[in-house]
């Protein structure tokens, strides 16, 4: 696919097919594409996989595409907090699929995605339902269990601003999983708070090189 600057977020996700795996930016709200989520609700992609740190905030975001029903089951960290209200529900009624995934091997299986790793052993969560089902390896007398990458189809992520390479760069926290997912998926769609012409950006602070990134849209600023 050749990169894209879209004129609004409905471009941005157009042609995300039903059944995709979307990896979603964020920790919480921080860096939480909300306006390529909302668009992903007018676009209507159903039976998705979303992959995220946490199952939806209140009402708006991650958690208003849990409420129209579009996904089939969430990969995260976090499925509960006090405002998951939406993914607990349904959850509780046995509408939605969870995977929890300990926060750092989430991370590092992303990025096993992305630096073509095809599997690796971490003794997080060994002796924990985490790990039934798994392989075991004693590795210098420690027990470890055998993780495997996760791709997405699409990455969804938040980004400070970007140029009309596509390259990008975060704003503090907003940071945290949109540089690692954005290296993990086929389709790679950030929004951003401005664009600026290529030469604009200074190279020591881009995060996510332009060559990860396949359409970015300009999106008001919080």
């Amino acid at each position: 696919m050749s990169f894209q600057v879209c004129g609004d977020p409905d471009e941005a996700v157009a042609g995300i097919a039903d059944g995709s795996t979307v990896l979603v930016g964020g920790f919480g709200m921080a860096g939480m594409p909300v306006e390529l989520i909302d668009a992903l609700i007018r676009q209507g992609a159903s039976e998705l996989t979303v992959v995220s740190n946490n199952a939806g905030n209140g009402d708006t975001g991650l958690a208003a595409l849990l409420a129209k029903g579009r996904v089939r089951k969430v990969v995260c960290s976090f499925p509960r907090q006090s405002d998951s209200w939406v993914f607990d529900g349904l959850y509780r009624d046995g509408r939605i699929e969870l995977e929890v995934v300990p926060q750092g091997t989430l991370a590092e299986r992303l990025r096993a995605a992305g630096a073509g790793i095809g599997a690796f052993y971490s003794p997080t969560g060994v002796g924990t339902p985490l790990a039934e089902g798994k392989e075991t390896r004693d590795i210098a007398g420690r027990t470890h269990v055998l993780e495997y990458p996760i791709k997405g189809d699409v990455a969804l992520i938040g980004a400070h601003r970007a140029d009309r390479m596509g390259n990008l760069v975060y704003r503090k926290t907003a940071r945290n999983f949109g540089p690692v997912m954005a290296t993990a998926a086929t389709t790679v769609v950030a929004q951003v708070h401005g664009i600026v012409d290529v030469g604009d950006l200074d190279p020591e602070t881009v995060v996510t090189p332009g060559i990860y990134v396949d359409r970015v849209v300009k999106v008001a600023a919080a």
